[in-house]
């Protein structure tokens, strides 16, 4: 009898088990990882280089620098890159379809809003420029040699 009780009761973990494995959702790519692959099959010439935490690293011609940041204390996620001084109207165009892909906004409006923030640097307004156009924070930084961006949409929105 014993010998029936420890089988019945193996049967129902076992059971037990094979349901729990069943009703699980397989494991899927979070946001992050899906928004670089769209970047790299959208926009000519951008490699995904590697993974790192919640971050992403890019690589293209035109930028030094590019990242797509996920899920951030302030922000959803951030697209961040960094060109040369004086930007080139490749880096504004890359920045713009790259923002437009990443958070789901017109080229014109993204495009408009990263050529803004980075013009407005210089001598009057300082080396670092914070913005919000279209629902993205923008901002801006300069220094000797690099001029970067980074693009984050809050939690909220």
């Amino acid at each position: 009898m014993t010998l029936n009780l420890n089988v019945r009761g193996a049967i129902l973990v076992a059971a037990a088990i094979t349901g729990l494995v069943t009703l699980i959702s397989p494991a899927r790519a979070d946001r992050c990882d899906d928004s670089a692959k769209e970047l790299a099959n959208q926009v000519d010439r951008l490699k995904v280089n590697f993974r790192a935490a919640n971050t992403v690293y890019l690589t293209h011609p035109a930028a030094k620098e590019l990242s797509v940041g996920c899920r951030g204390d302030k922000y959803s996620i951030e697209l961040y890159a960094k060109g040369d001084r004086k930007p080139t109207p490749e880096f504004y165009a890359l920045v713009g379809s790259m923002a437009a892909i990443v958070f789901t906004v017109t080229k014109d409006d993204t495009t408009t809003g990263a050529t803004r923030c980075l013009k407005r640097m210089g001598l009057l307004r300082g080396d670092k420029i914070s913005m919000r156009y279209r629902r993205l924070n923008m901002e801006c930084t300069r220094t000797k040699k690099d001029a970067s961006i980074a693009i984050t949409r809050g939690k909220d929105e």
